[in-house]
């Protein structure tokens, strides 16, 4: 779980880099082969949106008090 800033960029540059792996990935390995597939990468990209989406809502709740 995200719980500050620091973590919070650091999750966003996680997930730019998981973005970037999946979409060479994509490109180099269509057809899955043995190991870490596309779809354990689009979990991982998932969980991370999922953690940044509950740390900022967190923040805007309490900017907002």
């Amino acid at each position: 779980m995200i719980s500050n800033t620091i973590e919070y960029e650091k999750a966003q540059d996680e997930l730019r880099e998981l973005e970037t792996w999946l979409a060479r990935l994509q490109q180099d390995q269509p057809v899955p082969r043995q190991g870490l597939t596309k779809a354990g990468v689009r979990k991982m990209i998932a969980r991370l949106h999922e953690e940044l989406a509950v740390y900022e809502g967190s923040q805007e709740v309490r900017s907002a008090k």
